[in-house]
């Protein structure tokens, strides 16, 4: 066997399909979100604007942030010394919890080292808690959620997504007596479109099952506080347990679930991703606490996060783009082809200055390739002028029919 041959072989196919993953190399600066540098494959260096960061509302430099993860650096030191149960809770985890608790008005809350280990870690762990366990997923989770339902050994189904006739359908056809849990998220962050809480959470009560949501690409942006599309729509209560990251609108990192003190006791005594795994920094979890603390109190500036993606969606349709546009703050621009995706991309970034990732299989189902941007509240009127004159002029360089992708 040749291993390496075997490698190569695997590696070109991806280039042959226009999808192989390139990291591009940027410096990000503190308080200039959201511009960057980037150097470039010969050792320069470019000024560019990031149009694909999934710190939504640069919560990664606000001050607050900062300055609790300084403070905990200087008391503390680098790492946390240990997994949770081994020396590696501090009172910094502690207070993180009980934000997370609170902002979901939740008994408890649990922290992992991310939103992926999260799912991953809750989901794998559920059948061995409640014996018999049948989870039913939406067809569009998270890769995070698949993978934590596939470990499981548990009896699964998938339902069509967002189907909640389809749905009903398979909760009515297995046996009433069975534990179920409906695994669905809030916001599917590569469309843009919301789930249906309100009917599954029906569905639930009807059929005593258990609800958990990813609201990964919600919290920190939707809801009076931050809690969330459930928290925004009043039905966070209704939610048994929810996932939620630090990484995203609260620009740090880590993850957790909010859920009862039994629930979140049981996972952390089960859990083999949380029981094994070294805690979070005390700096980085102090940083979390001081952004979520600051979020439950800055609906000005998920105002102008909304008000930032209206208006790029409006500029955009008015060009013929084929945008999708679930009201949400996602703006996804389908380009339907691998190497065209790839191409705009390494365009804009070359000759304008702005970098937006390419978004190619498996992320997102063959042909429906895209270009995803997130402007974020600081992406000012220049900055927003500068990517829409870009992407008509590079739109139309590359050939790409607008009346046909966007029918």
């Amino acid at each position: 066997m040749n291993y390496t041959a075997q490698l190569d072989a695997a590696i070109e196919r991806l280039h042959e399909e226009g999808r192989y993953r390139t990291f591009i190399d940027i410096e990000r600066k503190r308080g200039q979100f959201p511009h960057a540098v980037w150097t470039r494959p010969d050792g320069s260096e470019q000024d560019i604007t990031v149009w694909c960061g999934n710190d939504y509302l640069g919560m990664g430099q606000n001050p607050s942030v900062l300055k609790a993860m300084r403070e905990a650096l200087d008391a503390t030191g680098a790492g946390s010394g240990g997994t949770r149960n081994i020396s590696g809770t501090t009172i910094y985890h502690k207070e993180l919890e009980a934000e997370l608790a609170d902002l979901h008005g939740k008994e408890a809350a649990l922290l992992f080292t991310s939103a992926y280990i999260a799912n991953d870690a809750t989901l794998s762990t559920l059948p061995k808690l409640l014996p018999g366990l049948i989870i039913y997923s939406d067809a569009l989770n998270h890769a995070s959620m698949i993978e934590g339902v596939r470990r499981n050994g548990g009896a699964k189904r998938i339902f069509r997504h967002n189907d909640v006739a389809h749905l009903r359908e398979l909760l009515s056809a297995d046996d009433p007596q069975a534990p179920k849990l409906i695994a669905f998220e809030s916001i599917y962050s590569m469309d843009g479109d919301f789930g249906p809480i309100a009917e599954i959470c029906d569905l639930a009560e009807e059929f005593n099952a258990l609800t958990y949501i990813d609201e990964v690409h919600a919290v920190g942006m939707y809801g009076p506080r931050g809690g969330g599309v459930s928290e925004r729509d009043g039905l966070a209560d209704r939610i048994d347990i929810i996932n939620g990251t630090l990484a995203k609108a609260y620009g740090v990192m880590g993850g957790y679930i909010a859920a009862s003190e039994k629930m979140c006791d049981a996972i952390r005594s089960y859990a083999p991703g949380f029981i094994f795994t070294t805690s979070l920094a005390p700096s980085v979890a102090a940083g979390a606490a001081a952004s979520v603390r600051h979020l439950k109190t800055a609906q000005e500036l998920r105002d102008k996060h909304q008000e930032q993606a209206r208006y790029l969606k409006a500029r955009l349709k008015m060009m013929g783009l084929p945008i999708i546009d679930h009201g949400s703050h996602i703006v996804p621009v389908i380009v339907g082809n691998p190497v065209h995706t790839q191409k705009l991309s390494d365009m804009l970034l070359a000759d304008f200055g702005i970098y937006v990732q390419p978004i190619n299989f498996p992320t997102v189902p063959r042909g429906t390739e895209r270009l995803r941007f997130t402007p974020s509240p600081v992406h000012g009127p220049g900055e927003m002028d500068h990517l829409v004159r870009a992407m008509d002029k590079l739109w139309s360089h590359c050939a790409l029919n607008r009346a046909e992708l966007a029918g």
